[in-house]
């Protein structure tokens, strides 16, 4: 999902070349810490495709090709840095600061406790939140040449069963209360990490189990591996090798400006495969990576004031995060010059008053993050637009290319399924049979030199004369929630695990703004009596919080369209109808105004008219994204500010209302 800055002789969206050489890391030159007056590499324009002579631009091919590009190294501008400045900051967390010193010394002696165990191409789960503990652990993985699986501070315990029984886990680095019950049995190992910041885990271990029989190893030379959602209902893992990761960090450095003196943000979540190019900007750059508390990925308000706080200079950000900061006065006073956004379709440009320049990108996990990127800035002239602005160009050593039905380039400003290659390219799944079915050969007749491979991305695309892709959507039934990749047949997959559960259909309904939210439809087991709200508890152990509906509908059988198939837009029509399961009768009877507004904005929100005072927030389906939305709405109606730590913390929904009412309540004369 990722994105770019760039100097002033840089239209929006393109890219920059990367920097094969041996020239200090990040710069391209002897920079001083705090300069920017060596970028990494040299700006050049974007190709916008391969057009023959005497070819009009609107019959060219559907194909574009990023700047060149060669890969260069990650860990080892890394090490660089911290022999040439070993006590600038590295990780700054409130009052706590790490030098690359400090965290080459905590990296090498997580290694030597790991180095009887863990050999190269080992597979380790890391069960981490945002913190130095995070960054110490992925540099003494990559030391030791183990592949990194970010699996989140607080994976669901079934779901990790799935990922350790499928995927050959040596062990797992996390707090022992984060880790299943079999791991927590098993070999516990502790770990030297830091265990100061805000995230930080209290008692690290490395947890070692035996893995289970016919489990998949990470093909050679991976650097890290990233979950996926799978449609046979177990996640399915892609794994990507250093060369690629480290010429989308070459583009990263150049487009942003990344020196030392910057603070880079670590704000998206672990699991999602963003963090690791937050995390090794950062580190390949000699900037400082700034940990983001929790609450701050729930409180788009509490975000911008982060960023103030934190001085942070460059950050990434899951688009629903950011769109609501577009809705309101750009803050003045921030020293963010560079915004990377995406996991979603962006749905409006930055007004005239952002002061940083936002990207755009776009990049599926087995494409390394990021693949296209389109740049703005306050002072374009479509600024302020409300249309949704394109995904852009391809990144240096990127080549994309929409396809019709037979695989072969369709002309541009004809819709088709993205496809992309290059060296951007994952090795592939840790599934050889999934591997082939994604990863095809080109067609030997259009003109990709150099391009072994494409990916193909079921997104449906289209590419304008001047060879920038616009985002159409998806080709199946994949959907972005929150901005993660989900898909139905897991969650659905999730549910039939419950032997009360017959059957499961997920549907997805879209608000006005065009932002989803998943609904179970779920036909009971013969004798079974579930009700919604055990159902949703069960999911969550397996899902991750994206992946959890925002409601439970019980059905005793589905509509079938015309090939005897579930018509699953019947089914999202029901669901949605006025005449959905309704809010019971009189429940309002006495309730205060806070309380009214509460529940009518959380029924709103949720879509669940059946939402009731005594609910707790998260039981009810809420989500970061909801949270987020329901502060909005309460401060925009009382102009009260709560906080989402206060509204998480709150037994129900009636105490959270409370609340409010405090809030609301005029202070005595004189206090």
């Amino acid at each position: 999902m990722t994105q770019p800055l760039t100097t002033p002789d840089i239209i929006p969206g393109t890219g920059t070349t990367a920097v094969p050489g041996s020239e200090a890391p990040g710069t391209g030159g002897e920079a001083a810490p705090g300069t920017r007056d060596a970028l990494p590499g040299t700006a050049v324009r974007h190709a916008v495709g391969d057009v023959p002579d005497g070819l009009a631009a609107a019959t060219a091919p559907s194909i574009a090709h990023g700047p060149a590009a060669e890969p260069t190294g990650v860990i080892a501008r890394f090490e660089d840095w911290a022999r040439r400045t070993p006590q600038a900051p590295a990780v700054i967390d409130g009052e706590h600061t790490w030098t690359y010193r400090d965290l080459d010394t905590a990296a090498a002696l997580v290694a030597t406790a790991l180095h009887d165990r863990v050999r190269p191409g080992d597979l380790v789960g890391v069960c981490l939140d945002r913190s130095a503990a995070l960054v110490v652990t992925a540099v003494a993985l990559a030391r030791v040449g183990a592949v990194y699986l970010p699996l989140g501070p607080r994976p669901g315990e079934r779901r990790t069963e799935a990922v350790t029984e499928d995927l050959d886990v040596v062990c797992l680095i996390g707090d022992p209360g984060v880790l299943p019950a079999r791991h927590r049995a098993g070999e516990l190992t502790p770990l030297p990490l830091p265990t100061e910041g805000s995230n930080a885990p209290a008692a690290p271990v490395a947890a070692f189990t035996d893995p289970g029989d016919g489990a998949r190893r990470a093909p050679e030379g991976a650097l890290y591996a990233v979950l996926t959602s799978g449609s046979t209902g177990r996640p399915k893992a892609v794994a990507v090798a250093e060369p690629a990761l480290s010429v989308a960090l070459d583009w990263y450095r150049a487009e942003t400006g990344l020196v030392p003196g910057d603070r880079q943000s670590l704000l998206i979540g672990v699991a999602f495969d963003p963090h690791l190019l937050e995390l090794w900007a950062g580190l390949t750059s000699g900037a400082a990576l700034v940990p983001a508390p929790d609450d701050v990925r729930w409180d788009s308000r509490v975000l911008t004031d982060w960023w103030r706080d934190a001085g942070v200079t460059v950050s990434v950000a899951a688009t629903p995060t950011v769109e609501p900061l577009l809705d309101r006065p750009w803050p003045q006073d921030l020293k963010l010059r560079h915004l990377v956004v995406g996991g979603d379709r962006m749905r409006r440009r930055p007004g005239r008053d952002v002061t940083a320049t936002v990207h755009n990108a776009y990049g599926p996990a087995e494409a390394t993050v990021v693949a296209t990127t389109y740049a703005m800035r306050g002072s374009d002239a479509e600024a302020g637009d409300a249309s949704p602005p394109p995904i852009g160009t391809p990144l240096p050593g990127v080549t994309v290319v929409v396809t019709g039905d037979d695989g072969r380039p369709v002309d541009r400003g004809q819709d088709g399924e993205l496809r992309i290659g290059g060296h951007c390219l994952a090795l592939g799944y840790l599934d050889p049979e999934l591997t082939a079915r994604r990863f095809a050969a080109p067609p030997q007749d259009a003109p990709l030199p150099g391009v072994d491979r494409l990916y193909r991305t079921g997104d449906r695309v289209r590419m304008t004369s001047d060879g920038s892709l616009e985002f159409l959507g998806r080709l199946d039934d994949q959907v972005k929630i929150s901005g993660v990749r989900i898909e139905p047949a897991e969650v659905e997959a999730a549910f039939e695990r419950d032997p009360a559960v017959r059957s499961a259909v997920v549907t997805v309904l879209r608000d006005e703004p065009g932002n989803a939210r998943l609904v179970a439809h779920v036909r009971p087991a013969a004798g079974g009596t579930p009700s919604a709200g055990d159902l949703l508890a069960a999911v969550r152990t397996w899902l991750p919080e994206q992946a959890v509906p925002s409601a439970v509908s019980l059905v005793d059988g589905y509509p079938l369209d015309a090939n005897g198939k579930v018509d699953r837009a019947a089914l999202a029509a029901e669901a949605s109808a006025p005449g959905g399961p309704s809010a019971p009768a009189g429940d309002l009877a006495g309730a205060s105004p806070s309380e009214r507004l509460v529940l009518a904005t959380v029924r709103d929100l949720l879509g669940r008219p059946g939402t009731t005072l005594g609910d707790n927030f998260t039981d009810a389906g809420g989500t970061s994204v909801v949270a987020a939305r329901l502060l909005a709405a309460v401060e925009r109606e009382t102009g009260v500010r709560l906080r989402a730590p206060e509204l998480l913390r709150s037994p129900d929904l009636r105490a959270f209302a409370a609340l409010l009412d405090e809030r609301r309540a005029p202070r005595p004369a004189g206090a």
